[in-house]
């Protein structure tokens, strides 16, 4: 029988290094623009309790405004999804990503300091384009910018491998976990060069967004 071909935006190889851009661009945000995650909403969702809880209101907008900004990224998103998915001329998730690959290289000229609050916006925009748009891996659910989903999913096929013994089972928490390392290989480069060279290692994002656009001319 015929196997059906997937689309290379569900494949493990552009999932990793997909995973790989939302690990660098959480510790890039943090450690070179002010103390903001651009992926971990949770985080920002946590520290904005605890400015609030400690009477320290000047930060509140520091950490609510890319909270938003990820909430605006989900809706651009699922506006380009139903707008652009019905004309077969280019795959919506490519114009997603070419979206990603402009914002971000719109980033990378834009200098430290009074600017980083613009830039935390832009940059949670992205990743939140992103863990839209990219949702399905080898037909599972997954997230690309994000880890606590895809450990929950990868515990829970690796329980069942142990109850079942299906190979397939084994696979897809494999490929969970392999998700996840790939995030924090990402998350560690991100923060290793940021800390020795500044923002303008955000260009190795730009490199990735720009490999994944080419490769999704492929099946």
């Amino acid at each position: 029988m015929h196997q059906k071909q997937r689309q290379m935006s569900e494949t493990f190889r552009l999932g990793a290094l997909l995973t790989v851009v939302g690990g660098f661009l959480d510790t890039y945000t943090y450690l070179s623009r002010g103390g903001v995650f651009a992926n971990a909403q949770t985080g920002n969702i946590v520290l904005l309790a605890l400015s609030l809880a400690q009477g320290n209101y000047e930060m509140l907008l520091h950490y609510l405004i890319p909270i938003l900004a990820f909430a605006a990224g989900v809706m651009v998103t699922d506006m380009v999804r139903a707008h652009f998915r019905p004309r077969p001329a280019i795959h919506w998730r490519q114009l997603i990503v070419a979206a990603e690959f402009l914002i971000l290289l719109m980033v990378a000229y834009v200098p430290s300091g009074r600017w980083d609050a613009a830039v935390n916006v832009a940059v949670s925009f992205v990743c939140a384009m992103q863990v839209e748009a990219f949702r399905k891996m080898k037909g599972s659910a997954y997230a690309s910018t994000m880890c606590i989903g895809n450990l929950r999913s990868g515990t829970a096929a690796f329980s069942m491998y142990l109850r079942d013994k299906r190979p397939e089972q084994l696979r897809q928490s494999l490929y969970y976990f392999g998700i996840i390392l790939f995030f924090a290989i990402g998350a560690g480069i991100g923060g290793n060069l940021s800390m020795r060279y500044g923002i303008h290692m955000i260009w190795v994002s730009v490199g990735c967004l720009l490999v994944s656009f080419f490769m999704m001319f492929f099946e």
